[in-house]
């Protein structure tokens, strides 16, 4: 019991600091991009400023000014933005560490994807981490990402397929979350090994009395921009793991993967915005077709079979039976399935009230996606996920 309490709150305590992490990381990033993009040239401007912004916030007025490599003299304070970034990646590991690598056999393997031990599927998770990354990390160190439109189909056609094989690999929500933590990975490593030691690189010229390098600055904005256009994606993908349609479904991947386009499109939206650009308003038609697509790929199903499928409605006992055998070890007033001391999120289906007042969520999590059981590993069929499938519809009616 000791250990399923202590798990919980690490969870809690995680989660927590990895949300309010991500809050600063994300929101100092936005509003230094906004800038960035919103500086206006100005007669009396210092010699090697690039342009100024005037900002009105709290009562107050603001200058900012952004010198294109470097100020000739350094001021005595200054404020570096990188712990917001450390934090969020090593609170999210920490949190990968406690939900999915510890309840591997619950959350990160599914057997009716693939046959994995929870060991094999940590180590499989780790070490695709470090690989995706490294091959990102050359793919920019080798020159390919000055060219822009190509490196950004590129990468958006790496992060498909890594998708895809993660989806056959993993469970839908270990999938989905495997994704997110690649990208938040690139996006922490080009802070922690480009953006800030080029910055560092660039204040030791000056202490120094040297001209820095223009193109230490110049590297650092390219993986700014590069993190600026992921930041939507990801943070879908890190709360995917509360909507089974998303994660659970046969045609998972191809969700991802609109997603992933969806995300940089609504980004350029406001960056052009920002910059006073004319606004691209077709990107809210995109979007809107996009959300569309989502929509109905989310009712495919579950995988290895289309829900709903009988002929014939089967009776409310066909699917209590069901539901009794597969799920009430858990949902329950007094669960039996090891680590597990309270029915999940309060809901039981140990009797007949219970299993009639929570038909909407069965079906949602059972029948017309695959999240429950986690890892389905009580082995619900997929004839059974359409006995309850078809019940629900009569139910809910």
């Amino acid at each position: 019991m000791w250990g399923s309490i202590v798990s919980e709150w690490l969870g809690l305590i995680f989660r927590w600091l990895h949300v309010v992490a991500a809050i600063g990381w994300i929101g100092s990033s936005f509003y230094f991009i906004h800038l960035d993009l919103s500086l206006k040239p100005s007669a009396d401007l210092p010699e090697g400023v690039q342009g100024e912004a005037w900002q009105v916030h709290g009562g107050g007025f603001y200058r900012i000014v952004k010198y294109l490599v470097a100020p000739a003299k350094l001021p005595d304070d200054l404020t570096w933005f990188k712990w917001e970034a450390y934090t969020t990646w090593l609170s999210g590991f920490a949190l990968m560490v406690v939900v999915y690598y510890l309840d591997a056999e619950l959350f990160l393997v599914d057997k009716s994807v693939l046959d994995l031990t929870p060991l094999q599927a940590g180590l499989f998770s780790f070490v695709s981490l470090l690989v995706a990354w490294l091959l990102y990390e050359a793919a920019c160190r080798s020159g390919l990402a000055q060219h822009e439109l190509p490196f950004a189909i590129g990468g958006y056609l790496f992060l498909v397929l890594l998708t895809y094989a993660f989806t056959h690999v993993l469970s839908g929500r270990g999938a989905f979350n495997q994704i997110g933590a690649l990208i938040g990975t690139i996006m922490v490593a080009n802070v922690f090994l480009t953006i800030i030691p080029n910055q560092k690189k660039i204040v030791a010229a000056l202490l120094r009395g040297e001209t820095p390098d223009p193109r230490l600055g110049k590297a650092g904005k390219e993986r700014s921009v590069h993190n600026n256009y992921l930041t939507l994606p990801v943070l879908v993908l890190m709360i995917s793991n509360h909507y089974p349609l998303l994660f659970a479904t046969r045609l998972n991947w191809l969700i991802v993967a609109i997603v992933l386009a969806l995300g940089p499109i609504i980004r350029h939206f406001f960056n052009e915005r920002h910059a006073g650009r004319a606004s691209p308003w077709w990107v809210w038609g995109v979007a809107a077709l996009g959300m569309i697509a989502i929509g109905l790929l989310s009712a495919a199903g579950p995988r290895g079979g289309q829900a709903g499928a009988l002929s014939t409605a089967p009776t409310y006992a066909a699917a209590e039976e069901i539901i009794l055998s597969r799920c009430s070890m858990c949902h329950a007033a007094e669960p039996v399935w090891e680590g597990i001391t309270t029915a999940p999120k309060g809901i039981r289906l140990d009797d007949a009230e219970h299993i009639h007042r929570n038909a909407r969520l069965i079906g949602r999590n059972a029948a017309w996606a695959s999240a429950m059981p986690p890892g389905n590993v009580t082995e619900m069929t997929a004839e059974e996920r359409a006995v309850i499938a078809a019940w629900v519809e009569t139910e809910v009616r």
